[in-house]
């Protein structure tokens, strides 16, 4: 009986374990998406500001010169 009380409480203990495992795994990975989100977002605030500065001094590559064009008729089509 004492046997069976100690598998018990052994199996009992790792399944609380790998419970809070999980959440914290969980609230890792969500955490991580979160800070992703906000540097991107933050970066594509900065980013136009240089591609205007870089396309005056430079030739602008044939990816580029489309991003805009797509950009420019997506603004047309929300007006």
């Amino acid at each position: 009986m004492e046997v069976n009380n100690q598998i018990a409480i052994t199996i009992i203990k790792w399944v609380i374990i790998v419970f809070i495992a999980g959440i914290i795994g969980q609230f890792g990975k969500s955490l991580t998406l979160h800070l992703l989100d906000w540097w991107r977002k933050r970066k594509a605030k900065v980013s136009p500001a240089k591609t205007v500065f870089h396309s005056k001094s430079k030739k602008l590559s044939k990816l580029e010169k489309k991003r805009q064009k797509a950009e420019i008729k997506r603004l047309k089509k929300g007006k």
